[in-house]
């Protein structure tokens, strides 16, 4: 049997279209976009195009896309320049269940600089809207939250966590990394001012990303270097990457209408099989608020590592978390969030589908999953901590 991917929130394969716009780069004129000759004058024309092409994916201007190294460092120029110009607010809100990239950047900040409300999420991974208004204060200079959880999918209400941002007039940023490009997205539709997106998620190349910035909303440059990007993020621009980039996200946009119900019915198919295989499995987060290509599944009594190399060596590609996360010793801190056990955390697996998936990945998937899941249960296999393996 062929291997079976199905990790696609830890990121993708570069699609061909993506590969061959990266190579005629690659291989074109040398051009540096801040040179003034022909040739930086063409490289600079398709840093803007591909520029053009992300604004019009995201639904924003293409002034308000500002290319960086990808998510994280988007996520970080975010929180890190907001604080830096407004001094005098220093109070920051997120949710328990963020990715590391918001958790660990506002964990590294000093007291005098950041002071951290995390809040709560319910069972199904959601934010109440109440808990976010009761949170807000006259010193909150941000609020940042996911737009779709990496490790179960679940899609946070971006319309009302966002009107409710504005009323207070309070900055309101996303990290949309999961969701741009998987699910319809427009950043000048809701209200947001700075939005993470990547293009390793989407079929582009890793390494470059995009951090969306509304226009108006002020942003100190967090490095010191020359003019690039409007000076907020200096340094010669990946080409090549925002090249790939650009061609990723007018292809993801283009798909989505179709892409989202395929994968969603496979993923609804894949859920069924591991039901039926393993009744007493129970799916993680809102079920019917979710990334139509991801799947978050606890097996209680298992171990979520012993299932995740089980399944590698039958070639199937699945992940017990972020990727970030790997070899972390700990449960996932989304879960727990959730308020899940540590046992039920730790025998998780999450699926997660893309463009290239078809039925027969599910197909193959389902013959393999039971017959690996009988022999763990036979074994004994706890989660980790709980007991041997």
């Amino acid at each position: 049997m062929d291997p079976i991917y199905l990790d696609y929130n830890a990121t993708t394969p570069v699609r061909p279209e993506v590969v061959r716009a990266m190579t005629a780069c690659l291989s074109g004129p040398p051009g540096n976009p801040s040179s003034q000759h022909r040739f930086g004058r063409e490289a600079r024309a398709a840093r803007e195009r591909a520029r053009s092409q992300v604004a019009r994916a995201a639904g924003c201007r293409p002034s308000e896309v500002l290319f960086t190294s990808g998510g994280t460092e988007a996520d970080n120029l975010a929180i890190r320049g907001v604080l830096e110009a407004s001094p005098e607010r220093r109070h920051v809100i997120t949710a328990s269940t963020e990715h590391e990239a918001i958790l660990h950047t506002l964990g590294a900040l000093s007291p005098t600089r950041a002071e951290t409300t995390i809040l709560p999420v319910d069972e199904d991974g959601r934010i109440r809207p109440s808990d976010l208004e009761s949170a807000l204060r006259p010193d909150t200079a941000l609020v940042t939250l996911m737009g779709a959880n990496n490790e179960t999918g679940v899609l946070a209400d971006l319309a009302t966590l966002g009107a409710i941002c504005r009323q207070r007039q309070v900055l309101f940023h996303v990290d949309a990394v999961q969701m741009f490009g998987k699910v319809p997205f427009s950043f000048s539709g809701l209200p947001l001012d700075l939005a993470s997106i990547s293009s390793h998620k989407i079929g582009g190349p890793k390494g470059v990303g995009a951090l969306l910035v509304r226009d108006g909303v002020s942003l100190p440059a967090q490095q010191t270097g020359g003019g690039q990007e409007r000076g907020i993020r200096p340094g010669t621009e990946n080409l090549p990457g925002i090249v790939g980039f650009g061609e990723a996200a007018e292809l993801a946009a283009g798909e989505v209408a179709s892409e989202a119900p395929r994968l969603a019915a496979l993923r609804d198919r894949l859920e069924q099989g591991i039901l039926q295989a393993f009744p007493a499995a129970q799916v993680n987060g809102d079920r019917g608020n979710r990334l139509p290509n991801t799947c978050n599944v606890s097996f209680p009594g298992l171990d979520g590592e012993s299932l995740l190399i089980a399944l590698d060596l039958e070639g199937v590609a699945v992940s017990t978390g972020a990727a970030c996360q790997a070899g972390a010793a700990e449960p996932s801190h989304v879960l727990m969030g959730m308020g899940r056990s540590a046992a039920q955390a730790g025998s998780s697996l999450r699926f997660s589908l893309g463009t290239p998936s078809r039925d027969s990945d599910i197909v193959g998937v389902l013959e393999i999953l039971p017959r690996i899941l009988s022999r763990l249960s036979a074994t004994g296999s706890a989660p980790s901590g709980q007991g041997h393996l």
